[in-house]
């Protein structure tokens, strides 16, 4: 499709449009508090001044280290307004990760949480941190509100220390509604750095522009959901992180950038997202396998009236035939596909005007083009046949943050492109569709979580009695994988222990990331070169668990 197409505008362009169009619309409903779409503009209009009086500049990195929260499109909003990027990350990262994210990025600001700042208070001594913004979940509700959830102990806070470089997120907002003036080009200028899990151990900041992510959200809007959505008034629950690019590009797609109301769910406790379904009406949901599974096993699904629910997507992983066909017989309605990814942004889906297949992880986008190729020649495989998925697009920018060994291994120049290598094996059907097969072993998906092998790896051998150690997933209908790590422990360690080492983890990565299992063996299998053959012990490990269950 023709450049001419999409539109070169801001990520935030589409957004001012529907404000000038449904002003009194809700845009987001957030702890039962409801944002208009002129709120929620006036709200980011104030923070992007608010930062550009703290001397955050165009092109500066700006961390955004908190959940779902009004706050988070507050701030989204408000950073790209001011021009500068933001850097969206889990708010449940250590320190440890906290630190490189920040150092990696360049950036000078952070907006946390109270409950996460004691790790930002680590980081403002050992990086070039300038300031943080601290919230509160409950900053932009109500007095009343606020009051009562403190009596009962309902929200959550941390102790934070006052002046200096810690700014309150609503003193941020005591600036007047007037953002700065600043010229975008979305061609060029970064909208965001997202970081996604790295094959070295380290995680990988990957840069957008504006129309990096304008463009596949236009995809999505014209070519999936268009003749089904309903411009001004429709309701869509947002359940997974915004952090993530699917969540993000969703949101955008069938909320802000449609004068629709998101329902903004801070944590995915399934009967208050089931009691949201039902309160608000909802029409569109987007989740991973996990969350569908949980609301089917709930023993208080039946109480809540969920039949507004019409168009249910799912990405992340591999949703299960079991979990699908249980989906459809219950509520009626099918569970369509999402593929993407950090690098190439939204590249498949499976379209609304037919039943899904399964197998299908969708029809490719217009903006991404997509290529089925052998894994050592990169020759385009016919049609029917599996190969490796390549992805590019003329929107994207092809490169990691800093990264440029990374960045020679996932980018490969082929004729005049540069084309991302997904690591995932899939085949073209007659229709155009990509049907998924398997993925490579180095990247394990928990609960809809990307958990890089390597990452895990890293730190486990940083702990000064191990010498090795793989990170595998174990195949687990609830949850995807487990994570189960492999270790060699030096000759003359004593008294080192399983526990000790997911304690040492723990205190190193995220919760997701954290393996579930550790077996301790003399050697891991490596291949003549000294490569670690990590598909070597998922083979093993899937055999075992056959073995498994045809005793049980």
């Amino acid at each position: 499709m023709s450049n001419n197409h999409y539109h070169a505008e801001p990520v935030f362009a589409r957004f001012e449009a529907m404000v000038e169009r449904y002003p009194g619309n809700t845009a987001v409903v957030y702890l039962g508090e409801k944002f208009s779409y002129r709120r929620l503009k006036e709200l980011s209009d104030r923070f992007a001044a608010g930062l550009a009086k703290r001397d955050v500049k165009p092109g500066d990195k700006v961390i955004l280290y908190i959940s779902n929260c009004i706050q988070w499109v507050v701030a989204f909003l408000g950073i790209e307004k001011a021009g500068a990027t933001v850097v969206p990350v889990s708010p449940i990262y250590t320190s440890h990760e906290i630190e490189y994210m920040i150092r990696d990025s360049g950036a000078e600001t952070i907006i946390c949480h109270d409950t996460n700042f004691s790790y930002v208070q680590e980081a403002l001594a050992n990086t070039n941190l300038k300031r943080a913004i601290v919230t509160n979940l409950a900053d932009l509700l109500p007095f009343w509100k606020r009051a009562v959830g403190s009596l009962f102990d309902k929200i959550p806070g941390g102790k934070v220390e006052k002046g200096g470089r810690i700014i309150p997120f609503l003193e941020v907002l005591k600036s007047p509604p007037q953002p700065p003036q600043v010229t975008i080009d979305p061609w060029n200028d970064l909208a965001y750095i997202l970081y996604t899990g790295g094959t070295t151990g380290f995680p990988k900041g990957v840069p957008g522009s504006h129309i990096s992510m304008t463009s596949y959200v236009q995809d999505v809007m014209e070519d999936v959901v268009k003749d089904y959505l309903q411009e001004g008034r429709d309701t869509y629950i947002a359940v997974n992180p915004l952090f993530h690019i699917m969540a993000l590009g969703f949101f955008m797609a069938v909320g802000l950038n449609q004068g629709n109301t998101t329902i903004l769910m801070p944590v995915p406790q399934v009967d208050a997202i089931l009691e949201a379904i039902h309160r608000y009406r909802v029409r569109w949901l987007l989740g991973v396998p996990t969350l569908y599974r949980m609301i089917l096993e709930n023993d208080r699904l039946d109480r809540y009236d969920i039949s507004s629910l019409k168009y249910c997507f799912c990405g992340g992983d591999v949703l299960p035939l079991e979990v699908f066909n249980r989906w459809k017989e219950k509520f009626g309605v099918a569970i369509y596909q999402v593929y993407g990814s950090t690098e190439a942004g939204h590249i498949c889906y499976n379209r609304l005007d037919r039943e899904p297949d399964l197998q299908s992880i969708g029809r490719p986008l217009k903006s991404r083009d997509c290529r089925v190729v052998d894994p050592e020649t990169l020759e385009i495989v016919p049609d029917g046949e599996v190969g490796e998925l390549m992805v590019t697009s003329e929107f994207t920018l092809k490169n990691y943050w800093n990264k440029p060994d990374e960045t020679a291994r996932a980018y490969l120049q082929v004729e005049d492109r540069i084309f991302y290598r997904m690591g995932d094996f899939v085949r073209r059907a007659p229709t155009g569709e990509l049907i998924y097969v398997e993925r490579l072993a180095d990247i394990i998906k928990y609960k809809g979580y990307r958990v890089s092998a390597s990452e895990i790896e890293a730190v486990l051998q940083d702990h000064p009695t191990v010498i090795g150690a793989c990170a595998v997933g174990i195949p687990d209908p609830k949850v995807g994988e487990r994570i189960k790590a492999i270790v060699v422990l030096k000759s003359d360690a004593k008294g080192v222990g399983g526990m000790e080492l997911i304690k040492w983890c723990r205190e190193r990565l995220a919760p997701y990331k954290i393996p579930q299992y550790i077996e301790f063996r003399d050697m891991l299998p490596k291949s003549k070169v000294g490569k670690l053959l990590r598909r070597e012990i998922r083979d093993e490990e899937k055999r075992r668990l056959e073995k498994g269950k045809l005793k049980a």
